[in-house]
């Protein structure tokens, strides 16, 4: 049963005050199930038998914005944001679904029974009385969950043909919860799949990212390709299935590809990388060739035109700009070459310049994703890491003159002379005594200290600054060793 001490002031508030004023209050949905699997809701909801401009006049701050009868109360003192606002909505009847998406029209009800009723599936179909502790389930929702089950209130077809969206609602919660579908759920599924046509694609990337999102995305992609779904979603990764590749990949494209997102998945890697792990290769097929004289399949430049073919899928699917942007980007450059004993720090600077200094550390998780799901041992092999010392030794701002707060074109200006040797040797002898004391680098001291050292003669003033170059040569030489130890290479 509900711990009712898993219930937030928050919500108690909510349903205590609805009931106060004599009406009937439930929480409702997901955050019902959530609190009987212990999992703690991501929102909640309540329904009543009040009417909107009821529920409305009970509470200080609300909005009403829609024509489902839904009142959002809004709780401005909680830092939880899922508590921000609890959604409100009376007992509610829905008219017939004439385009796969929305009611045609909606009756409020005084009864819960009707609320329940028109709802998706029995593990979301149940209702819980905050006050008096009793949980409402007319469709054994509870067993369902005991049993791990998905399955539709009433008859499949017709919660599927209201609503084509809860076809692929039914592979998100199968796999956010590790569910299994019930069998003539999963066959009405594959008899309406085709309308998922009529459904936008924000709605259906939403559901697919939180596929992605969840524990286990490899199963949830297998599953919706199992169904007929993923046509609907990314149809290009079906042309991996059964692609063979070669050398030391092991699975078909197809599978590699789910492999390196449920790597990604298993490390909780962001949105953006998960998106990068499952397309990266997702060009694969399209430049798959046999060569005759190597007898295995070559798939050169799967990488330019999967930076284009990802775009694509992105921009279809009405991802933002920014993931748009990164994806790409991260699959154009995951084949980035790491050969330690062959490469050298520019060519390291010229990948940070090309995915981005901001990016550059996902490319590395990318090819962390890439090694296992090719069926590596090891995700970060010692060349691998020392790639990655190279990389921050190639980001970080190498110890220089350039760190002064003053430099050669200044020093001239208050020496009044113009260049030559002496510039040089200022500007040495001040990065020595900074390197001793970083509080020394300002301007009003630099200005100040180069008044003195530019009095010097040249065999005094050549003495400091080769104290400062020794010492800036041993400064590099300890930062280098401790980038080195981070990353467990030499």
């Amino acid at each position: 049963m509900i711990n009712p001490n898993k219930i937030p002031q928050e919500v108690s508030h909510v349903t205590s005050t609805l009931e106060k004023a004599g009406f009937e209050a439930y929480l409702v949905g997901g955050c019902v199930r959530d609190l009987l699997i212990e999992r703690t809701p991501k929102d909640w909801d309540v329904t009543t038998n009040a009417k909107p401009e009821k529920i409305q006049e009970l509470f200080e701050h609300t909005f009403y914005e829609n024509t489902f009868g839904t009142v959002g109360v809004v709780s401005e003192e909680t830092t939880d944001e899922t508590l921000k606002t609890i959604e409100v909505t009376p007992y509610r009847i829905e008219g017939a679904y004439s385009d796969s998406r929305h009611p045609d029209e909606v009756v409020f009800s005084e009864k819960l029974e009707d609320d329940l009723k028109r709802r998706d599936f029995t593990i979301n179909a149940m209702a819980y009385n905050v006050s008096h502790e009793t949980l409402v389930d007319l469709y054994n929702g509870q067993e369902d969950l005991n049993e791990k089950t998905i399955k539709t209130v009433g008859k499949p077809d017709d919660r599927f043909t209201e609503d084509a969206l809860r076809i692929l609602r039914a592979v998100r919660f199968a796999t956010e919860l590790d569910f299994s579908i019930e069998s003539e759920t999963q066959e009405s599924i594959i008899k309406f799949a085709k309308h998922l046509e009529n459904i936008s694609q924000e709605r259906i990337r939403d559901e697919f990212v939180k596929i992605i999102m969840s524990k286990n995305p490899m199963n949830g992609v297998i599953l919706s390709q199992k169904l007929g779904l993923l046509k609907y979603i990314i149809p290009e990764l079906e042309m991996g299935i059964g692609s063979t590749q070669k050398g030391a990949h092991i699975y078909s494209i197809w599978e590699h590809n789910l492999r390196a997102l449920q790597h990604s998945a298993d490390k909780e890697m962001p949105l953006h990388i998960r998106l990068a792990a499952l397309l990266h290769d997702i060009a694969k097929p399209h430049t798959k060739r046999f060569d005759k004289i190597k007898k295995e399949n070559t798939f050169y430049g799967h990488d330019v035109v999967g930076e284009r073919v990802s775009r694509e899928i992105l921009e279809r699917l009405k991802f933002s700009g920014k993931i748009i942007e990164v994806v790409p980007k991260l699959v154009r450059n995951h084949l980035f070459f790491s050969d330690i004993d062959q490469i050298s720090l520019s060519a390291v600077r010229r990948i940070i310049a090309s995915v981005g200094p901001e990016n550059v550390w996902d490319l590395m998780e990318l090819r962390t994703c890439d090694r296992i799901g090719m069926g590596r041992p090891k995700e970060k092999p010692y060349r691998l890491r020392k790639y990655m010392a190279m990389i921050e030794e190639a980001m970080k701002d190498p110890v220089s003159v350039k760190m002064l707060k003053i430099n050669g074109n200044r020093i001239m200006e208050i020496i009044n002379e113009k260049p030559g040797p002496k510039i040089g040797l200022v500007l040495n002898a001040l990065m020595e005594e900074v390197l001793d004391d970083p509080k020394l680098n300002t301007e009003e001291y630099l200005e100040s200290k180069t008044l003195e050292l530019i009095k010097l003669p040249i065999s005094e003033l050549t003495k400091l600054s080769q104290k400062g170059e020794e010492k800036k040569e041993a400064q590099q030489e300890k930062e280098l060793g401790e980038i080195r130890a981070r990353h467990n290479v030499k």
